[in-house]
């Protein structure tokens, strides 16, 4: 049996913690703040019910063999009191999580043991432990001996895990996407936003920031970007609320800083301004719970 230890059951994390308890072989247990005894998740194959052994006190759990952090950003404290248990000698860990930060946000953790994932499945949580999973989505990590074992873990689900070369690109290219978020959530509109050309441009010039810190810090990037995610939006489902937005409505904190404050931190690093990210980082941190 592969021991796996899930911290944070949000909407992706339940997801996931669904399709790896659906996989025989696999020993599962849910790290979690808020209990509850059943896990429901709809999927596009149908419905994935369980009853999961769910642990809310880091010093009750055991050694992991993988131990897959898909917490929120900010969270990262709360998360590392969990691994402080779980990882041991031999564990890997998977970093679920959004932005391009993941290795250097758990500096304790040996990097040779980190698969940092690209999150790409698009889930609500309606109650703790009652999930909608939108698409089956995807997984994408380093094409590496770790990359290719966290991909394994998946191999029996619908859940596409992809193995890239260039993982800092792919990074780049997601945060493309959710840094243009930052216009939805600023604004309190789905993604039919992207239609009105004003908006549109906001997002492309959020992206075109974006695309200079991101070479600068060795991705490639093509120059047609900005357009790709505009059309990318606009194709899409105009009552579509992207995360950052559901988290301004429901008065959470945000991932402002993962999404568009590191565009500005790192550009900084390489003395390219990014005012664009920068504001709309203090803006969303300032207008709720993040401060």
């Amino acid at each position: 049996m592969t021991r796996i230890a899930v911290v944070g059951t949000g909407a992706v994390g339940a997801s996931i913690a669904a399709w790896l308890i659906a996989t025989p072989g696999h020993d599962v247990t849910l790290c979690a703040r808020t209990p509850f005894a059943t896990l429901r998740v709809e999927t596009p194959d149908g419905v994935l019910e369980s009853t999961p052994r769910l642990l809310t006190d880091p010093a009750t759990v055991q050694p992991a063999d993988w131990v897959l952090v898909v917490t929120k950003t900010y969270d990262a404290p709360g998360a590392q009191a969990w691994l402080d248990h779980l990882v041991g000698p031999t564990a890997h860990v998977a970093i679920l999580q959004n932005g391009v930060e993941h290795y250097s946000r758990f500096l304790t953790l040996d990097p040779a043991r980190i698969a940092p994932v690209i999150v790409d499945i698009p889930a609500e949580r309606r109650a703790p432990g009652n999930i909608v999973q939108r698409r089956n989505g995807s997984l994408t990590v380093p094409n590496d001996a770790a990359g290719h074992a966290f991909a394994a873990l998946f191999a029996h689900s619908p859940i596409e895990t992809i193995l890239t070369d260039d993982w800092l690109t792919a990074a780049w290219r997601k945060l493309a996407v959710n840094c243009a978020g930052a216009v939805n959530a600023l604004t309190l509109q789905p993604a039919g936003i992207a239609r009105d050309d004003e908006a549109a441009e906001l997002m492309r010039a959020l992206i075109r920031e974006c695309i200079a810190v991101g070479r600068a810090e060795g991705a490639s990037l093509p120059d047609d970007l900005p357009d790709q995610v505009v059309e990318g939006y606009r194709s899409g489902p105009a009552d579509s609320i992207n995360s950052i937005h559901a988290d301004r409505l429901a008065a959470r904190p945000t991932e402002a800083d993962a999404r568009n404050g590191v565009i500005a931190r790192l550009g900084a690093k390489h003395g390219i301004d990014a005012p664009l990210n920068r504001m709309a980082d203090v803006v969303l941190r300032k207008s709720g719970r993040d401060n």
